[in-house]
């Protein structure tokens, strides 16, 4: 288990005060002028060095995607947090947004002067109306009390922080539909190349991190990378929050390390399984864009993106889904099959035609109604969308699918042998 002495949010449940006074007895906007009188160079170096992955899903490289940017000399350039929570069972940045605010504004003015942008948009989920509001003040104390605007915490870096709501669009998660939706424009995802860092928001170089990747960079830089690498496991280090829903008897938010076994986690923070362990039938481990995993696996498997990796799912945005054995397994699949065939933007001939396409056939097999033979052509048209997209949301529907049949395919069949299942 992670030490309370390493923990970075001390306030995450928000039992705390969150304006600015407050924050600042937590530590934040802590000498944050002597953060940053070492070159831009020399905190990139310090990210790299750390091994901090990004929080948002993909886990790249924080330090070596600011790098990308930091070496384009562009006089203007662009900073962006990504705040649009939209993954189905993921909950962590709404109470970074709510609890922790100054914590993420530092992090903000730390990115922008190691990345030479002088402006930051924060891109809130529009459903966030609450969090929006506290973020909005945060900001405003900020300005306030000199921390940013013109010559940002007596730095001498001009750092300006916008917040921006979204309109409910799960797409604009993606990076360069969330740049197409802050121009105006309808939220599409852009064909790269040219990447962000080089062509972002306007036509400028732009960088795009999530809200726990940034939130977290004040502590690492003033408690050194050895101490944040030091956390974790090799590869898949620091601090991580897990969202856990679903069949647990506590469902929570916890700040615990990368690496803590799957077990381990539901049991000392979200109460154990309901009905115990051995009632277990499946958990999704990274959001509902990540293919689940069934209890033999979960019984071992540690909470990170290699280990996730091996075993052909991943960390995603670590909001672990926990399903007991009262669980219609194949429906559950089916309705985030429904999901994503909603939230296509519909760019893509393959995400566009075979959601829907996937949808209806996982509908035909919660009823019964499917022959078997329509197992492997399901599973053969997931493959013929998984890859072929702008974006990463026709992988996103393609595998809870693969996940299903890969692990549950006795229980389709028996259902498909059965026909006693009846939905509307």
């Amino acid at each position: 288990m992670l030490d309370k002495k390493d923990k970075i949010f001390t306030n995450l449940y928000g039992f705390k005060k969150v304006d600015l006074a407050s924050s600042k007895k937590r530590g934040d906007w802590s000498d944050t002028r002597k953060l940053l009188s070492s070159s831009p160079n020399d905190i990139i170096e310090q990210v790299k060095k750390s091994c901090l992955r990004g929080r948002g899903g993909a886990g790249f490289s924080t330090g070596m995607k600011w790098g990308f940017m930091a070496a384009n000399k562009a006089k203007q350039k662009y900073f962006i947090v990504n705040a649009d929570e939209s993954e189905p069972g993921a909950c962590k940045d709404r109470e970074i947004l709510r609890h922790e605010p100054h914590k993420l504004l530092e992090g903000i003015l730390c990115a922008c002067y190691a990345t030479g942008a002088n402006t930051c948009y924060i891109y809130i989920r529009g459903e966030y109306y609450e969090p929006a509001q506290i973020l909005q003040k945060a900001i405003d104390e900020a300005y306030d009390n000199g921390l940013l605007g013109k010559n940002a915490a007596k730095t001498g870096f001009d750092c300006d922080v916008y917040l921006h709501r979204g309109a409910g669009a799960y797409i604009c998660g993606e990076e360069t539909a969330l740049l197409e939706s802050l121009e105006g424009k309808k939220g599409m995802p852009r064909l790269k190349p040219p990447f962000p860092a080089a062509v972002g928001l306007y036509g400028f170089p732009t960088t795009i991190n999530n809200v726990e990747s940034i939130a977290v960079i004040p502590d690492i830089l003033r408690r050194g990378a050895d101490w944040f690498s030091s956390i974790g496991k090799e590869n898949n280090t620091g601090t991580k929050i897990f969202s856990i829903s679903g069949h647990v008897n506590s469902p929570c938010n916890v700040e615990e390390s990368l690496g803590i076994s799957l077990k381990e986690l539901i049991d000392k923070h979200a109460g154990g399984v309901r009905g115990g362990w051995q009632n277990l039938l499946a958990v999704i481990p990274g959001g509902a864009s990540t293919p689940l995993l069934p209890k033999s696996v979960c019984d071992y498997v540690e909470m990170d993106f290699d280990s996730l990796a091996a075993e052909k799912s991943g960390l995603g945005t670590a909001s672990v889904i926990v399903m007991d054995k009262s669980t219609d397994i194949i429906y559950a699949i089916a309705r985030l099959s429904k999901f994503f065939m909603h939230e296509s933007c519909g760019q893509c001939t393959p995400c566009r035609e075979g959601t829907g396409w996937v949808w209806r056939m996982m509908m035909k097999m919660v009823k019964g109604v499917a022959a078997k033979e329509d197992i492997d052509k399901l599973y053969d048209i997931t493959k013929q969308i998984e890859n072929h997209t702008i974006c990463a949301l026709g992988d996103a529907a393609a595998w809870p699918v693969q996940g299903l049949i890969r692990h549950f395919r006795d229980e389709i069949e028996k259902r498909i042998g059965s026909k006693e299942v009846s939905y509307g």
